[in-house]
C-alpha cells in the first residue's frame, strides 16, 4: 500500500493508495517517521494538490476508493457538487440529498471524510455562516475557504476571514 507524506501550506498531507485508488488523504501537523512508497497515482495526486494550492486547479480528478455505507457515499458524493469558492450549510446539504431530517448524521459523516481537501467537506458551514467542526482544525478550514475565495475572485464570503 503506497503512502507518501506531502508538505502543503497548511500542514502535512498523508496520501495513501490502495488497489489503484486513492484510499485516503489526511492532514497532519508533522511528518511521522515512517517509510514511504510512492506510485504514479500518488504523484498525480501530489501534482493536483500543487495545482490547487497554486490556484490553478478547482476540481480534483483522481480515482477514489469509496468504502462506506450507501448513506456515507451519498454524503461524500454531495460534497463534490459544491462549487469551488462557495459554501453551503449542513441544512442545504441535507436538502441536496432530499433528506432534511439527517442534518446531524450528514455532519457526522462529513467529519469522517477520508479524502481531506479532495472531497471538499471544508465548504460546509453552519446555517448562521459560522465555521463549525472540521477534522483538520478550524484554522485550516478558514485558510482553505479564504484561498478559494481569493482564487475564485469572490472576495470575502459571508465568513469573517
Amino acid at each position: 500500500m503506497p503512502q507518501v507524506y506531502y508538505q502543503t501550506p497548511v500542514g502535512v498531507a498523508r496520501i495513501t493508495e490502495t488497489d489503484g485508488f486513492i484510499s485516503s488523504v489526511s492532514i497532519l501537523d508533522t511528518i511521522p517517521e515512517m517509510e514511504e512508497a510512492s506510485s504514479p497515482l500518488i504523484e498525480r495526486a501530489i501534482q493536483q494538490l500543487d495545482e490547487y494550492f497554486a490556484g490553478k486547479r478547482r476540481v480534483f480528478d483522481l480515482p477514489l476508493k469509496h468504502e462506506g455505507s450507501a448513506f456515507q457515499q451519498q454524503v461524500w458524493d454531495t460534497l463534490q457538487k459544491i462549487d469551488y469558492g462557495k459554501t453551503i450549510s449542513y441544512r442545504q446539504q441535507s436538502e441536496m440529498m432530499n433528506n432534511p431530517l439527517a442534518i446531524r448524521a450528514i455532519a457526522s459523516t462529513n467529519g469522517k471524510n477520508p479524502w481531506w481537501l479532495i472531497v471538499p467537506c471544508h465548504r460546509v458551514i453552519g446555517a448562521d455562516g459560522s465555521l463549525t467542526g472540521y477534522g483538520g482544525g478550524l484554522w485550516r478550514k478558514k485558510w482553505l475557504l479564504a484561498h478559494e475565495a481569493r482564487v475564485a475572485g469572490v472576495g470575502q464570503t459571508s465568513l469573517d476571514f
